[in-house]
């Protein structure tokens, strides 16, 4: 009995550190392909505890009568690896959302204008998030002219990402769960599948596979978002979060307080900055060093010439669908021209008569990019 005791101990304390282990930023637990191993762990959760907990239950007495003070240590031991990795280490315990969702209109608005956001247009309504709040909460629920949206950031992989939150045509409401490959992963309430938050694909569980439909987004410095929509509102901070925000004042620049979210300056090094450019099944990743030297770049993505461009305040930037190879853009003052005719950062024409479709485009890490777009091609 004495033997069942200690081990049941030993299996329960291993048990709830690789409950967590392979879903939080751990020492190697990011780059093993583990996701299935951690579903399996996390789904069953509860079957392991009951089993190992009756094994210290079936011990506790003999060991007790044996050595009093062991059997009680023991248990304090188990006892607190259990909090620390359910309700210290939780990603849920400690990323929180926030507890209300302000947007304020420019007159109100207390965001600087320097700061990063990611804008998104539904019907007539344009909403921009800052990074620096969006990036400690991960996601943010809102709705927008009436159609509810998922707002989503990763800070470790420096991904945006905007979804319909819709599954099998309901809509549902997602947790953070922890990370795969460095990539912050949700739970829907329902099925409790695990989905990606760099493509809102669903990596475990019932829904394995199906995607998230996406809503076209934008990061862009908040002034240069309010001169293409001067009428959008803006999300506020919380004050119940004022701590959690300060951390990420810095993270706009890449100035990041820890190692899994600074920056590095170089090119192509796993947190080098790159523009992610996707094209049907194709994608290429565009160096941030390079783009902030050139500032406009024709080039193509599979088979689909594109134009990416990078706005005078080093932080703005749009890429576009261009209709043929020998179509040559050019920028100056921050809009693009085609021979003679002028475009704005939303694609539109000076005199309104034409526009550019836009592309999907985003900056993040080239570790980020790589891992999940590993035939990505580099420019």
């Amino acid at each position: 009995m004495k033997k069942i005791f200690y081990i049941a101990a030993i299996l329960l304390m291993l048990f709830e550190v690789s409950n967590v282990y392979f879903i939080m930023p751990m020492p190697g637990s990011q780059r093993m392909r583990s996701i299935e191993v951690a579903y399996f762990l996390y789904t069953y959760r509860w079957i392991f505890r009951v089993v190992f907990g009756f094994g210290l239950l079936l011990g506790f007495q003999n060991v007790f009568h044996a050595q009093k003070w062991l059997a009680v240590a023991i248990l304090a031991v188990v006892a607190g690896v259990i909090y620390m990795f359910n309700f210290q280490m939780a990603a849920d315990h400690m990323f929180y959302q926030p507890t209300q969702v302000l947007m304020k209109d420019t007159k109100s608005n207390k965001i600087k204008n320097d700061k990063l956001i990611v804008g998104i247009v539904v019907g007539n309504e344009a909403r921009a998030y800052p990074i620096q709040l969006i990036g400690y909460h991960h996601q943010v629920m809102d709705t927008i002219a009436g159609k509810p949206v998922m707002v989503t950031y990763c800070t470790v992989c420096r991904t945006a990402r905007v979804f319909e939150p819709k599954v099998n045509g309901k809509y549902e409401t997602f947790r953070l769960v922890g990370m795969d490959h460095f990539n912050a992963m949700f739970e829907d309430k329902t099925t409790k599948s695990w989905w990606r938050q760099a493509n809102g694909e669903a990596l475990a569980g019932k829904l394995k596979g199906v995607m998230l439909p996406e809503i076209d987004s934008r990061q862009m410095s908040l002034a240069k978002w309010l001169a293409l929509y001067p009428d959008s509102k803006i999300l506020q901070a919380d004050s119940n979060f004022k701590a959690s925000y300060e951390k990420l004042e810095k993270y706009d620049s890449g100035k990041g307080s820890s190692d899994l979210t600074k920056t590095d300056s170089l090119s192509w090094k796993d947190k080098s900055w790159v523009v992610g450019v996707k094209s049907g099944k194709a994608a290429k990743a565009f160096d941030w060093n390079r783009l902030k030297r050139e500032r406009i770049i024709n080039d193509k993505v599979g088979h689909q010439p594109i134009v990416l461009v990078l706005a005078s305040d080093n932080k703005s930037f749009v890429a576009f669908e261009r209709e043929a190879f020998f179509q040559k853009y050019t920028l100056k003052n921050d809009s693009l021209y085609l021979e003679k005719t002028a475009y704005d950062f939303n694609g539109v024409s000076s005199n309104n008569t034409s526009s550019l479709k836009k592309i999907n485009a985003y900056q993040e890490f080239w570790h980020s990019w790589r891992t999940f777009y590993p035939e990505t091609e580099k420019y």
